[in-house]
């Protein structure tokens, strides 16, 4: 009698086993197209000494998808590679080094392809064109070189490029402007050079091409969306004309470029919480309110920095409340607004630079410690209070001579 229960439970182990083995022939496997292209990938890149990126990239294994590091698959069957990142991007890992194998293109269904830094040189190929489901394209911080390829204009879904801190020359293609849903392109620290395109995509929130050798003007009409703009460090020249329309912006700066003509009276208002434009040659004057006027005010962490220009005319209080403001190595006259002491005593803001100007009074109240105030080298002697947070660039000279001074004040000079 006790053999009938044995045989029932061989025969339930049997099903399970049959179970078993049907459930592992059914599972999903990755593609063999896209288990050949990571093969070609893997063969062109290497971890460099300290990179442990590699490890798990053991072509034996039976799920890729899951074992290999910066990989993931659509459930498809066969599973497609959907999202491709190659590095760790741990602070303490020095990447990858080799080149960008044009076997990329093998993985259509791709929609995010990222490249942690580390020494990978070559060209971008121009192979990616074929990706159309490309969203995210970010290559940054390694050495690549040669121009970027305008195939790369032809992805349809593409939102984010990141080809910054690279080696890569040429122009910005002018075909830029096709990439309809792009919302991000940051192209700094490269070597391109040329002019920027006519027109960039309508709905563009973020434009980056900071530090490389771009020359001409700025382009007359910019999307109306833009957020962030960044072109310093470039040989840009002309007016800001461009600039005017630009309600949404919040971080601008071009600066240490050739940029001439009045600022915008539009520029002027909170809700642009960073304006740099230092170190071109800006002439024209400070606006006496907010264009439009706005009842709101500069707040923590705003920044504004026109020193080093040719601005001039009397300083109005458009910019107190602005946390850090440079407004050296200008031309300005006259008296300080008492508005802006006020924003110093009260904390709002906590620097301000006006050395280097024609300044001929400044209202003295009781200021904190904590702040820096600087107005060496104008047409007053600064007590010792606003002399002792300058710079070393101030250099030592506590007034202008009379003669620089009689120009623009007509000898009037005060402090209190």
């Amino acid at each position: 009698m006790a053999k009938y229960p044995s045989v029932q439970l061989l025969q339930l182990a049997l099903v399970l086993l049959l179970h078993c083995r049907t459930s592992r022939q059914q599972q999903p496997q990755i593609s063999a197209v896209d288990l050949a292209a990571l093969s070609q990938i893997k063969n062109e890149l290497t971890d460099i000494p300290g990179t442990d990126f590699f490890s798990t990239w053991d072509f034996t294994s039976p799920d890729p998808c899951t074992t290999f590091a910066g990989l993931t698959c659509s459930a498809a069957n066969p599973r497609r590679v959907d999202s491709l990142t190659l590095g760790t991007g741990l602070s303490d890992s020095p990447g990858l080094v080799g080149s960008l194998s044009p076997s990329l293109s093998s993985l259509t269904e791709l929609t995010q392809l990222i490249l942690f830094p580390g020494l990978v040189t070559g060209p971008i190929p121009s192979q990616l064109g074929a990706l159309k489901n490309l969203r995210v394209i970010s290559l940054t911080n390694n050495r690549l070189t040669g121009p970027i390829p305008t195939a790369i204009t032809l992805l349809p879904n593409l939102h984010t490029l990141d080809l910054s801190y690279n080696q890569l020359t040429g122009c910005v293609p002018q075909s830029l402007s096709e990439l309809t849903r792009l919302k991000v392109l940051i192209l700094a620290s490269n070597l391109l050079s040329g002019e920027l395109p006519s027109g960039f995509p309508s709905q563009l929130l973020h434009l980056d091409v900071k530090n490389n050798g771009i020359s001409g003007r700025l382009p007359e009409k910019l999307p109306l969306s833009l957020r962030y703009l960044s072109a310093s460090g470039n040989e840009l020249w002309g007016p800001l004309n461009g600039l005017q329309s630009l309600s949404e912006l919040a971080f601008l700066d071009l600066s240490m470029n050739h940029l001439n003509g009045p600022i915008p009276f539009s520029l002027f208002r909170p809700s642009l919480s960073s304006m740099l434009l230092q170190r071109n040659n800006l002439s024209g004057g400070v606006p006496h309110s907010f264009i439009p006027l706005s009842s709101s005010s500069y707040g923590q962490g705003s920044i504004v920095d026109l020193s080093h220009n040719s601005l001039g005319g009397q300083l109005s209080a458009v910019l107190a409340g602005v946390e850090s403001l440079f407004l050296n190595n200008n031309r300005l006259i006259g008296s300080v607004p008492v508005e802006y002491v006020d924003s110093v005593r009260m904390g709002s803001t906590r620097t301000l630079y006006l050395q280097h100007n024609y300044i001929s009074k400044f209202p003295i109240l009781p200021l904190p410690d904590s702040v820096s105030v600087c107005l060496l080298y104008n047409c007053m002697v600064p007590v010792v209070g606003l002399t002792a947070a300058c710079p070393a660039s101030a250099g030592q000279q506590l007034s202008r001579p009379i003669y620089q001074c009689s120009v623009f004040n007509n000898g009037s000079s005060s402090i209190g």
